[in-house]
């Protein structure tokens, strides 16, 4: 398999245990640069977190496998389809940044929340067609993405609120790195359960839902090509932002999937085209990459947030059930504007 590099070119969660590398700005966004605390005569150099590949923390890894569509050589459903169930999460980072995944939240007033070391030793942009790595917006919404940016930790505005911090569904394709999710199969359709939400790819041929009716997901119509799910998605909302970086795509969008899995089943890549004429200049396409966790691996609450039943009543289980958290939406106040700090007392 291919390599793809990180030479091309989403606020902290209320999780204690990410670990993330963040703040860098992009295209969109000032100054990289940090000045350094020690002498002079010998400036620190501020070195790269690793990443470790298996580990609880939001990156992973900074490049990744590229897997191709072709023949289904692994088992199947009952139905026939790919059989892909399980729990799955993206490997480079979560919703901070969509063009520099593992830089942080642009404009973040943290100087702890810096990246570290320079662009090209991070995570490529999920951004994979431009080659800049940068969503081709027309000049009115770029300078939308521009203001939200501007005010993400100063929220003067309803709109500088992320949705997600209203507890709304993640939307398209940011719920596929916000955190973990199961993926379940049915006759007739793949059921995706997000933390945000869930979403269900029909199978059956049915056309898609009247205009009038959008989703935050929105309507998802699909069928399996050997080892690839493709699906075509319509009947957005237009409300759901691709990360804390404001990018976005509008109730007019259409966006074409393909999840293409390895034959082992345990990783897939995400490739899909998105398409907006009152929005971008041209289709642009956003390539993630994502692994499957299984009982073999440590439960952590990022990507893999379960809790192994190992008995039935006393007796032991052969194989551990894999019971996904439900867990319940809470606005996080340790962003947003930083509206829950306290004034140091005098």
């Amino acid at each position: 398999m291919t390599q793809i590099n990180p030479g091309r070119s989403a606020l902290v969660s209320g999780l204690a245990i990410s670990v993330m590398l963040t703040a860098a700005p992009s295209l969109y966004a000032a100054d990289e640069t940090k000045k350094s605390e020690a002498p002079a005569a010998k400036p620190a150099q501020p070195a790269t977190k690793p990443l470790k590949l298996g580990g609880p923390g939001i990156e992973q890894e900074r490049s990744f496998p590229k897997i191709v569509s072709g023949k289904w050589t692994g088992p199947k459903t009952a139905d026939g389809q790919p059989d892909v169930q399980g729990h799955w999460s993206n490997t480079i980072a979560n919703h901070n940044n969509f063009t520099d995944p593992q830089g942080g939240i642009l404009n973040d007033p943290n100087p702890n929340r810096l990246a570290k070391g320079p662009r090209e030793e991070r995570a490529p942009s999920r951004v994979s067609d431009p080659v800049d790595g940068q969503v081709p917006f027309q000049p009115w919404a770029l300078e939308k993405v521009k203001d939200f940016q501007a005010h993400f930790h100063d929220p003067v505005k309803p709109e500088y609120i992320e949705p997600l911090a209203r507890c709304a569904p993640g939307g398209i394709p940011k719920s596929l790195f916000w955190h973990g999710y199961e993926i379940s199969q049915y006759p007739g359709y793949v059921l995706f359960q997000f933390n945000s939400g869930t979403r269900i790819i029909h199978l059956d041929g049915k056309p898609h839902l009247p205009d009038n009716i959008k989703l935050w997901n929105g309507d998802s119509r699909g069928h399996w090509e050997g080892n690839t799910l493709v699906v075509d998605i319509t009947n957005q909302n237009g409300k759901a932002l691709f990360g804390r970086s404001g990018e976005f795509i509008s109730e007019n969008g259409h966006i074409q999937e393909r999840y293409i899995f390895s034959n082992d089943g345990d990783r897939y890549t995400y490739e899909a085209v998105l398409s907006d004429p009152t929005v971008y200049t041209r289709p642009f396409t956003v390539t993630v990459p994502a692994r499957k966790w299984t009982a073999k691996d440590q439960p952590n609450g990022w990507h893999f947030e379960v809790e192994p039943a190992n008995y039935t009543g006393k007796v032991a289980l052969k194989e551990p059930i894999l019971d996904q958290y439900e867990r319940i939406c809470a606005e996080n106040n340790g962003g947003f504007g930083l509206v829950a700090a306290e004034e140091p007392k005098k």
